[in-house]
């Protein structure tokens, strides 16, 4: 285990910038990920903490080592890549022994420590196989193992489940939770599914064209997201351009189309804000100390454990999310609606350029 810290990295290709002064702290243990859209710099940020890239400027410390210019084996840092990177020649035995066999330990153990990685990924039985007899799941699984078999003090993984089916990145994700905290390994993990980094993770950096825009837990983002860009792209939201027109402390009223939103908690300076409201967060039937807007029904669409309301208020389009089909039962397109939003579930963030 390590805990792991980024002072201020950047990193330049050219005249391109990739991270625009990345600071953060990773702790003993913990499950961290990086989230976010492509060509974020979540990646490289990555390739940095393992060692197989230098940054321009800044430092990475593992505990209070500074290992910015050590390489890969030097720090003790293991990536699992998206592609597996399997030797499609060698045996699950052979893929999982290859770093223990360089580093010269004896046979014995190095029987040992396979079998051992291989009980713990629920692959015993599988040593006399190649990567091409595997499923996508099972090779993933030999990856893990290789990495684990030479107990490193981090454990990266970069993207890992892209190249899984539905159902196998849901059994992966869970496998891979349970090894970490079986082993109480640090992990930082790499994914731009926002489900998956919230149902992994102890603690997510959500980052933004070279930044990070805010680091927290899972529901913590969820529910209180700093920015505009991470709540929007947290899950489905409505995010909804809006302008403040009165203020009084750090109560505002806040107006879009034709609808006046009063007393509405803001602290900050701009007038040109965005309203944030979760799908679930909206009722369908009247609530304490609510606003209410009033439009029309747009579509109506069932999803099996939960329903969408889309409704059209002025010309905008917000989504109410209810798990009772009782109180859909009678909504059709066209029909007046009413959404009831209590002021506490309403956001008001800045608006980002």
């Amino acid at each position: 285990m390590v805990e792991v810290r980024l002072e201020n990295i950047v990193k330049r290709f050219g005249e391109t910038v990739a991270l625009k002064g990345i600071s953060l702290h990773i702790n003993h243990g913990e499950l961290f990920t990086l989230l976010g859209p492509s060509g974020c710099g979540k990646s490289t940020t990555l390739r940095i903490i393992a060692g197989l890239d230098y940054p321009t400027e800044g430092k990475v410390f593992f505990g209070d080592q500074d290992v910015t210019n050590l390489s890969s084996s030097d720090r003790g840092a293991v990536l699992v890549f998206q592609n597996y990177a399997l030797w499609p020649h060698m045996s699950v035995f052979d893929n999982v022994a290859y770093g223990l066999r360089i580093r010269k330990l004896p046979k014995e153990e190095v029987e040992k420590r396979v079998k051992w990685a291989l009980e713990l990924v629920k692959l015993q039985g599988f040593e006399d196989r190649y990567p091409t007899q595997l499923s996508g799941g099972q090779q993933q699984r030999v990856a893990i193992a290789r990495a684990l078999v030479v107990e490193p003090k981090l454990l990266l993984l970069d993207e890992p489940l892209s190249n899984l089916d539905a159902k196998l990145r849901l059994e992966m994700r869970s496998e891979i939770r349970r090894i970490q905290r079986e082993l109480g390994i640090t992990v930082l993990y790499v994914t731009h599914d926002q489900e998956e980094a919230m149902a992994i993770s102890d603690r997510i950096a959500v980052m933004n064209v070279g930044t990070v825009e805010q680091v927290g837990t899972p529901r913590g983002i969820y529910e209180h997201p700093k920015t505009e860009f991470v709540a929007s792209f947290m899950g489905k939201t409505n995010v909804i351009p809006a302008k403040v027109t009165e203020r009084e402390g750090d109560r505002v009223t806040v107006e879009f189309e034709s609808f006046r939103l009063e007393g509405l908690t803001y602290s900050g300076e701009k007038d040109d804000v965005v309203i944030v409201i979760r799908p679930e967060r909206i009722s369908l039937h009247p609530v304490e100390d609510a606003i209410t807007l009033e439009g029309t029904v747009d579509l109506v669409e069932y999803y099996g454990f939960f329903v969408e309301v889309i409704g059209v208020f002025g010309e905008r389009r917000i989504i109410a999310r209810t798990i009772s089909t009782r109180e859909v039962s009678g909504i059709r397109p066209t029909q007046p609606i009413k959404f009831y939003i209590r002021r506490d579930d309403i956001l008001v963030l800045p608006k980002q350029l």
